[in-house]
């Protein structure tokens, strides 16, 4: 049943710099309820919800339950992103305790993704402590702070005045998710599994340099996973889920592959960076929220970092039919040999296995040129060098083209054929750790 939406101004946030301090729900200090031993208690958790219902009570002249999300916390992740972003349909409409923070501040590396003009540091109410109201659906989210043994903890609530309004606002909220072409990048840390959503930078399919073959096989399969109703998959019984693992040395595009995939495609993504806290947890939680956004890319990036004790877990997980349905896999790694065998080349976990190889001349000389080395000399020594640089990765071609930029730019000229001697010797000496010259000091670099 659909119900009537009410007329709500949904008055946009106000950055907290230029808006009026919001009133407090909870008691002041001074009106504190008494306890046992005559002490006052001033996190009083259950009079501050009955003041949070009853404000809502009047706003809306209607009733409010409790809620709650017991697969993740990602709601809580896309309000702040709603707070970061302004985003017209939500409203900072009250705060919770006098005397606990009610903003928070951040310096904002990513400034148009925040909406301000250039980075600098961001201002704006903090998740906790507020309440925060969607009027258009009549839900609302209050982190309550609780006192804990080591300091403040909090309490998650989700008011709404229904099951539909409910309904409609997370419908909307995921639409708005999937509709959104930021990356989200989630990171294991101490406190837990963190997810931030990132500008994609634009980066083109021709911005891609590898084996023809195997770059045609790789979008091949992700232009079909993602075609209209995955007719492919239902015409040949094929289950919806696929998985890849790219492998070969550093700085051979296996990253910008993924970028260029990510950019190409209309459809949500998220790089999943593992560390030494990714544990059995985070790991049901990142494939949770993969699953709520299929059909999706969901990258694991240096996959041979994985804990050992959630190894198996992760495979278990992996092998979960329900876990991966809409969701292309795509893990990379530097170091094939520290995977573990039942990870590659397994039907279910990741299906097929690819080296992104070193560039040949071909594939060097036409990197060149897409970088732009005609700038700074003529057609014939750039093929020159693509004859010299045998061994060097995409990485180091780039650092090429840049150090002999910074000498033309400087000194009028450049000599990159020189640079590209020295950066060989640079990499002979990474290898044998032999890094000191004897005798007279050496350049570095354009200078």
């Amino acid at each position: 049943m659909k119900i009537a939406k009410k007329s709500v101004n949904a008055a946009p946030f106000i950055a907290a710099t230029a808006a009026k301090q919001k009133p407090f729900i909870a008691p002041a200090e001074g009106k504190l309820q008494p306890v046992a031993r005559g002490e006052k208690r001033y996190f009083d958790y259950t009079e501050t919800v009955r003041r949070i219902m009853s404000f809502l009570e009047q706003r809306f002249g209607c009733g409010f339950r409790l809620y709650y999300q017991d697969d993740s916390n990602d709601m809580w992740d896309l309000l702040e992103e709603d707070l970061r972003r302004e985003h017209p349909g939500v409203e900072h409409t009250a705060s919770l305790y006098d005397l606990v923070e009610t903003d928070t501040f951040r310096y904002e590396a990513d400034p148009f993704g925040a909406g301000l003009q250039s980075g600098g540091y961001e201002v704006r109410p903090s998740v906790r402590n507020n309440l925060f109201l969607y009027p258009l659906f009549r839900v609302a989210f209050a982190r309550i702070p609780r006192e804990t043994m080591h300091g403040l903890g909090y309490e998650d609530l989700i008011f709404a005045s229904d099951d539909e309004s409910l309904r409609e606002f997370l419908t909307d909220m995921r639409e708005r998710q999937l509709a959104d072409r930021k990356i989200i990048v989630y990171s294991d840390t101490r406190e837990g599994l963190e997810r931030e959503s990132l500008s994609a930078a634009p980066v083109t399919r021709e911005d891609v340099f590898m084996d023809e073959t195997l770059k045609t096989h790789i979008y091949r399969s992700v232009d079909e996973f993602f075609s209209e109703e995955a007719s492919f998959f239902k015409t040949y019984n094929i289950p919806y889920k696929r998985g890849i693992l790219l492998y070969g040395k550093p700085g051979n595009g296996k990253t910008t592959l993924v970028k260029s995939i990510a950019s190409t495609i209309g459809a949500p993504v998220a790089y999943w960076q593992i560390t030494e806290f990714t544990n059995s947890e985070s790991i049901s939680e990142v494939f949770s929220a993969a699953v709520r956004m299929a059909p999706m890319v969901l990258v694991i990036e240096d996959i041979d970092s994985m804990p050992e004790s959630c190894r198996s877990f992760f495979l278990n997980i992996l092998d979960g039919v329900a876990s991966k349905e809409g969701v292309f896999l795509i893990g990379t790694t530097n170091y094939p040999e520290r995977i573990d065998p039942a990870l590659m080349n397994r039907a279910g976990r990741f299906d097929r296995s690819y080296e992104v190889k070193l560039p040949d001349e071909r594939l060097r000389y036409a990197y060149l040129l897409r970088k732009g080395m005609e700038r700074v000399v003529d057609r014939g020594e750039v093929e020159a060098l693509a004859r010299r640089t045998d061994g060097f990765t995409f990485a180091q071609l780039g650092e090429l083209y840049v150090s002999a930029a910074l000498q033309l730019h400087y000194e009028g000229q450049a000599d990159p054929a020189r640079i590209a001697e020295e950066m060989k010797s640079d990499f002979g000496k990474s290898r044998t750790g032999d890094w000191m010259s004897e005798g007279k000091p050496k350049s570095m670099g354009f200078v």
